[in-house]
């Protein structure tokens, strides 16, 4: 299946996408690459982009003087965008990184509101997409909130254990809120 059928698989999965729509919006993606450790998006810039993964793994990030702060992951076969600068066309307060060599769909902003005023399910799709990536981040603040830096280590290797291993262990660390020696010693207890 090619990437542009699995970005309407994604949307068919909610709402019934015509031909003439599906036309409109999939005529407004643009396919880039992003080698591997390369910014998606750089602090201080203006989101402009809504984009599909095709493929790899990308990250956001606040980088610090003593190391990264990593809050995010987003793989293969989802959205992802620094969707609060996007939504406000407002400098980013983070980065977006490429942990691997991607392949990005992209809209912009310009095209996506072009979408959402010529066609008949343009506002349900903005906002399946804006849901999930709400849903993610909610996700994400609950474990923070609730469960042990094992458990979130533990969940993101049931959800997504054939890419995890391509994202570093200081990143992993980071993300579940602790330094990668104290990551070093879960791994040694599972």
């Amino acid at each position: 299946m090619s990437t542009i059928e699995n970005i309407r698989k994604y949307f068919n999965e909610f709402v019934s996408i015509s031909d003439a729509d599906w036309d409109v919006f999939s005529s407004k993606l643009s396919r880039v690459e992003f080698p591997k450790k390369s910014l998606i998006l750089e602090i201080g810039k203006r989101e402009r982009f809504l984009s599909f993964i095709e493929k790899g793994i990308i990250r956001f990030n606040i980088p610090k003087p003593d190391h990264d702060f990593t809050f995010a992951f987003a793989f293969e076969n989802t959205f992802v965008s620094g969707y609060d600068a996007f939504l406000t066309q407002t400098p980013s307060l983070y980065n977006i990184e490429a942990i691997t060599d991607c392949v990005l769909w992209q809209i912009t902003y310009e095209d996506l509101e072009a979408v959402y005023n010529n066609t008949s399910i343009g506002d349900r799709i903005g906002r399946k997409v804006a849901e999930g990536l709400y849903l993610r981040k909610m996700k994400r603040e609950m474990s923070l909130l609730e469960d042990t830096a094992k458990k979130r280590y533990l969940d993101l290797m049931n959800e997504q254990p054939l890419l995890i291993q391509y994202i570093p262990q200081k990143y992993l660390a980071s993300y579940i809120g602790i330094r990668p020696q104290s990551l070093s010693r879960i791994r040694k207890t599972i």
